[in-house]
């Protein structure tokens, strides 16, 4: 068995690995400056060489580890290692790396040599992937399946990407609720292994339906000839294929669970859920929410040709191109108050740099309780007047240090209340919209990361613009 690799030690590896590449990319460039005739068969030894050194790295390495080496990669490397990764590890490595990275690993290899690793993958994994592979080789994998396992992937392909169904794997271990323990312990002896994170044993009637779960514990520590239906336990959790994986992922932090059963409707066991797969799921989605929120596709390779990256962010740097004529245009309403007062160009960048702050806190903050299933429509008003107190009471504190402030530098007692009060409503206005816009997003049944942060600093910057500005042409320039 492979073993996970520490941290240190990972790191020696990426080393290595690098130094191989650097080393390759050196001798090809001396390479080119040698006489044409030997060329050839000089470049090719140096070539087996490293390839046969990077074999020797990658062997022992687990399947994660070289998942994440892939990933910190730039493409031309990336390609370079996959090549030498063997052919048998290949379709678990595709599952570990990243959406993208798979893409790009897929794209990379000839459809023969991607053939033989889904191959050797199960009708779970190609579940997981099947959006990524070519539709063509899937049939042709599919073909070979037998009928239960074309029947459980066209099943679990059918789920949403977000359900427990599209997560769950049909690999567990069942009993009858009217057998005795020393038939399940039969059961444990006549597998080859067992399915991973398998705590559990399933108890099902004669009708397939769950009555139950055994743990491994009770089938060692009890009386062998007990009935299954005297020992099992039967307050558990379980979970329908569409329920959201988000809340099944809740379920699981809660309950501390290591895997769960899933059932259909009538109350069919279908499927198990583990927590393996949930973390994969969690982490994701954590990624995903982080990139969403600045506006980035969380599809992005950190390594994609600049073109692709380019075409991935442009949308939302349209739009804060948009957003920025709009607020030169309010700032251009006030062009005689500005010419007027030049303190105010200096100091409102202040109000808005502050207000762009108190938003992305709260949207943080509201996204995470909606992400942990803490929010519904019975708290979104006591939420409301709690963060609204919360700005309020930060825009007095922070208003009066500013006013203070601009007090200092200019000696206008006007002025410091205008920026004040500006100050104040500022970070009342960014607190709403902190926790409206994640909520109106959700509502409408988008991610309520998606973009939130940029919709929120524009929003504010052109409000905030026109509150003190508006303020200070009122009651400041005569």
């Amino acid at each position: 068995m492979k073993s996970a690799q520490t941290e240190d030690t990972l790191k020696e590896n990426i080393a290595t690995v690098r130094e191989l590449l650097t080393q390759r990319k050196r001798e090809e460039e001396t390479e080119d400056q040698r006489s044409a005739e030997n060329q050839e068969a000089t470049k090719s030894l140096f070539q087996y060489q490293h390839w046969l050194e990077l074999q020797a790295i990658l062997k022992p390495l687990h399947i994660g580890d070289i998942a994440h080496i892939l990933e910190i990669l730039p493409l031309d490397d990336r390609l370079t290692v996959w090549q030498q990764v063997n052919i048998f590890r290949r379709g678990d490595v595709l599952l570990e790396v990243s959406d993208a990275v798979r893409e790009n690993l897929i794209q990379s290899i000839s459809e023969e040599d991607l053939l033989a690793a889904l191959n050797l993958m199960d009708a779970d994994d190609l579940a997981y992937i099947a959006d990524d592979i070519p539709e063509d080789l899937l049939k042709i994998r599919q073909k070979t399946l037998t009928t239960e396992d074309k029947n459980w992937l066209r099943r679990a392909m059918s789920y949403e990407e977000d359900s427990v169904g599209f997560l769950m794997s049909n690999e567990m271990v069942v009993i009858y609720d009217n057998d005795a323990l020393k038939d399940a312990a039969k059961i444990l002896r006549g597998l080859e292994k067992l399915p991973i994170h398998n705590d559990t044993l399933f108890v099902v009637d004669r009708r397939g339906i769950l009555r139950g779960i055994l743990s491994l514990q009770n089938i060692l520590l009890n009386d062998p000839n007990l009935p299954v239906h005297n020992i099992m336990e039967t307050d558990i959790v379980y979970f329908s294929p569409q329920d959201d994986a988000g809340e099944a992922s809740q379920a699981f932090e809660r309950y501390d669970l290591v895997s769960a059963p899933v059932i259909s409707d009538r109350g069919k066991l279908v499927g198990r859920l583990t927590v393996d797969v949930v973390m994969d799921y969690i982490r994701d989605e954590a990624t995903e929410d982080v990139l969403n929120m600045a506006g980035i596709s969380a599809e992005e390779d950190l390594f994609a040709p600049i073109l692709n990256s380019a075409r991935n962010r442009a949308l939302w740097l349209l739009f804060n191109l948009g957003a920025a004529f709009f607020i030169s245009q309010i700032i251009g309403i006030f062009e005689a108050t500005i010419t007027q007062l030049v303190s105010l160009a200096v100091l409102m960048p202040i109000v808005t740099s502050v207000g762009g702050n108190i938003g992305n806190q709260t949207a943080a903050i509201i996204i995470r309780g909606m992400t942990l299933g803490q929010i519904n429509k019975e708290n979104t008003t006591y939420l409301m007047r709690k963060e609204l107190g919360v700005s309020a009471l930060n825009g007095l504190v922070i208003g009066s240090i500013v006013g203070i402030f601009s007090f200092i530098l200019y000696k206008n007692i006007a002025l410091s209340i205008v920026i004040s009060v500006a100050m104040l409503l500022t970070l009342i206005l960014a607190a709403l919209l902190g926790l409206l816009v994640p909520i109106f997003l959700h509502r409408i049944g988008r991610d309520p990361a998606l973009g939130s942060s940029v919709i929120m600093t524009a929003t504010i910057d052109s409000v905030g613009f026109f509150i003190f500005l508006g303020l200070a042409s009122i009651f400041l320039v005569k």
